[in-house]
């Protein structure tokens, strides 16, 4: 009943955990050394995503019995080595996805009505209306890469939005409903005038959105991804901008997201994608609210105390 965080958290995490009768040393400032030294006397580890959760940590923890993840994505933890030594695994996708839905409508209308080119001119004193004429989302056919919580959380933000929703998933079914057409990617690729990327990064996933996936859209489109990065390159991005196969992208996640550590290669395609005034940049964000950061943790104990009903 020991348990380790080693991320900052909102510090409710602490007397929630304390409550359910664990006993807590919360040290985010600890590094991956003293992790390796430490971890053997622990039953429990919480994490966000600083310290890659792999094999030569996990080998150390002779008496753990989970670890959590204080928010979605998994791909920083060895989920084969968890498994197989029936270590449990938590994540709180539950808590932050009502904002991830929010902030991804957000980043579509900001796009889409040139808030941030208008705010810079009239800061500047010009007063242009013609040259920040918007687009409407009314209308418009929407579709949804991956129907978990984040995709079910922002096809629920569209609702009074007058638009059209198409959702796949690869691996979940039978979602249909009045606001929600259960859809083939093929028919997105057809029909779609916005997608919206909701996947957790994979090998399957990892650059999945190909120049020769992107082609196939039927029509120029405007891209939403506040998933992984990693699911589409620097390079891809520019390539079907100059190419009018986006007409725009919202990008809360980037192939590299360590911007003063890219390579020669990613700074040269980066400096190219932030010259485009059709990108809207936010840095990784779009879960990370103030009401967010606590709920993560009410959902995340819940799950550890066996009392989260869903």
């Amino acid at each position: 009943m020991h348990v380790l965080i080693i991320d900052l958290m909102h510090s409710s995490i602490i007397p929630l955990l304390e409550q359910e009768g664990y006993s807590v040393d919360y040290r985010p400032e600890i590094s991956r050394e003293e992790i390796l030294d430490t971890i053997g006397s622990y039953t429990g580890l919480v994490i966000r995503s600083k310290t890659p959760i792999d094999r030569p940590i996990l080998e150390r923890a002779s008496q753990l019995k989970f670890v959590a993840r204080a928010g979605a994505g998994l791909d920083n933890i060895d989920l084969d080595y968890l498994e197989s030594n029936q270590i449990a695994l938590y994540h709180a996708p539950e808590g932050n996805r009502d904002a991830v839905g929010e902030h991804a409508v957000g980043m579509i209308l900001a796009l889409f009505n040139k808030f941030l080119q208008s705010d810079t001119q009239i800061r500047k004193g010009i007063w242009d209306r013609e040259a920040n004429r918007g687009v409407e989302l009314a209308g418009k056919t929407v579709g949804i890469f991956g129907y978990g919580n984040m995709g079910r959380a922002f096809a629920k933000r569209l609702r009074g939005f007058d638009v059209r929703v198409l959702a796949y998933d690869k691996y979940v079914g039978g979602f249909g409903d009045e606001y929600v057409r259960e859809s083939t990617f093929e028919e997105i690729q057809r029909e779609a005038d916005i997608l919206s990327i909701h996947v957790p990064l994979t090998e399957e996933t990892r650059y999945y959105f190909t120049l020769e996936v992107l082609e196939q859209f039927s029509k120029p489109f405007y891209l939403i991804n506040t998933g992984r990065g990693e699911v589409i390159s620097f390079d891809t991005l520019n390539e079907s901008l100059s190419r009018n196969i986006l007409q725009g992208a919202c990008l809360d996640v980037l192939e590299n997201e360590r911007i003063h550590a890219l390579s020669a290669s990613q700074q040269t395609s980066f400096r190219s994608l932030a010259q485009r005034p059709n990108v809207l940049f936010s840095p990784h964000v779009a879960g990370w609210t103030f009401e967010s950061y606590e709920k993560i943790n009410q959902v995340l104990v819940a799950k550890i105390s066996g009392k989260w009903s869903g």
